[in-house]
């Protein structure tokens, strides 16, 4: 990995993904502390990991916090006012009490699936706390959970994950629609920003920024060893409207009770935003920087009550493709309302797992090559760049294939191919730059092979 200390790397037309809005960026500044490069290096050999959004939004199934936001995309199906559709969304504190809560059946699953870091959703834009916070009372410690012996729930999760050896992750929201220091009834709002003039109210916004850091503070103090900060909400940064969170002072803070933390300010560039997070899509292109692509198994982050999944297929082909343009891929994944993983998630992560069990040297602490792709098959290699993967991932699954061909990457006269599954040497031919490889039965689906 080149590490450029205190030095801005440039890289050509960076398209990051911010929801369904995609913006360019030419510039990555990478972090100068050694422990995070670090962390950084650790973070980048591990290639896929889970993000499980879970919150009140889960009881009714709907998207997250964003029903209670008034911008033009929402539509709450439904003849409640705004105010009142926000009052039965915060009332649904009280629906939530997850009987079932199970987060070791999570980090099991997860851990089938081949995931190998999790970032959790300690609060979302609703303000919503998973945490036994006493900055507020619009936590699942304060209501229908209550009186569980596992109200914390941040704690439990954490603690289940890094019991499977995880790399533990919290996501943490920068705005808080619940706060009246960031929407305040004394103003209407529209949209996701602040509702009131900072510059003419500096006081509210200075309660505001101590309440995040106390929450901040609380989360890297007392939930044990915490690798990465997730911080969503892009939209909030000085530049806009006057949202200065002070990230420097917030991240010092972390970071002196967390060495070595990744700080994730999503979109906003510069020192801590220490990967790139593009948004259900991948960047067009093989990036060389630390960079995230976070997509959902099925349509939507959260549990909803008729998903539309995935294929395990498509997860697999996701994450070679972003492993071999140099990224790691963040699977998000939303419990039920009562605590579990349901079946069909299960099952999809199962079969996702069983092809990493068998092809993970593919992709696991793997580096990129040039090229990365050549039509359907993307190249990967070790990192001692004595082996070179080619993997061919077809959109169509179901058509059997005899054979794999690519050009370029052509082995040398010393050089073998292996089947990567059963480590089977195969019989390949070479026409100039062409490689043509015969696979020893008819396979359908992601085939990985072993140059070496």
């Amino acid at each position: 990995m080149r590490m450029i200390s205190g030095a801005i790397a440039a890289i050509a037309v960076l398209a990051v993904m911010q929801g369904d809005l995609l913006k360019e960026r030419d510039t990555y500044e990478w972090p100068t502390e050694k422990a995070v490069c670090d962390k950084l290096a650790s973070w980048q050999d591990l290639k896929f990991g889970v993000l499980l959004h879970w919150g009140i939004y889960s009881v009714p199934g709907i998207v997250e916090s964003w029903n209670i936001c008034n911008e033009d995309w929402i539509n709450r199906d439904t003849l409640l006012t705004c105010a009142a559709y926000t009052d039965w969304y915060n009332s649904l504190a009280d629906d939530f009490c997850p009987n079932a809560f199970d987060p070791s059946q999570w980090a099991r699953v997860c851990r089938d699936a081949g995931m190998r870091y999790v970032v959790f959703t300690s609060k979302h834009h609703d303000g919503f706390c998973m945490w036994d916070t006493p900055t507020t009372d619009f936590t699942i410690a304060r209501h229908a959970f209550r009186s569980d012996s596992r109200r914390d729930v941040l704690r439990h999760v954490l603690d289940a994950f890094r019991a499977e050896h995880f790399m533990a992750g919290v996501y943490f929201s920068k705005p808080d629609w619940h706060s009246q220091d960031y929407w305040w009834d004394a103003y209407a709002r529209k949209g996701r920003n602040v509702n009131y003039p900072v510059a003419l109210h500096p006081e509210r916004w200075e309660r505001f920024k101590r309440f995040t850091h106390r929450q901040v503070e609380e989360i890297m103090s007392g939930y044990g060893p915490i690798d990465i900060l997730w911080l969503d909400g892009g939209w909030v940064y000085p530049a806009n409207r006057g949202q200065d969170l002070d990230l420097a002072s917030l991240a010092s803070m972390a970071r002196l009770r967390q060495p070595g933390l990744l700080v994730v300010d999503r979109t906003i560039g510069g020192p801590y935003e220490n990967y790139l997070t593009p948004e259900r899509g991948i960047p067009p292109r093989r990036l060389d920087c630390p960079w995230e692509s976070c997509i959902p198994l099925s349509d939507d982050w959260g549990y909803v009550r008729r998903p539309h999944w995935k294929s395990a297929h498509q997860v697999v082909a996701t994450l070679v493709e972003v492993v071999a343009k140099g990224g790691n891929l963040l699977l998000g994944v939303g419990p039920t309302p009562e605590g579990l993983i349901e079946p069909e998630a299960v099952r999809r992560l199962k079969a996702i797992g069983q092809w990493l069990k068998a092809n993970g040297r593919a992709i696991y602490g793997t580096r990129p090559t040039s090229p990365c792709r050549d039509g359907d098959v993307w190249f990967t290699q070790s990192r001692d760049g004595r082996s070179l993967f080619a993997i061919s991932a077809p959109a169509d699954s179901t058509t059997a294939r005899t054979s794999i061909s690519w050009q370029g990457h052509r082995p040398s006269a010393s050089q073998r191919i292996y089947l990567l599954s059963t480590g089977e040497p195969l019989r390949f031919e070479t026409k100039g730059d062409k490689v043509e490889v015969a696979l020893p039965a008819p396979v359908s689906g992601a085939v990985a092979l072993e140059m070496r």
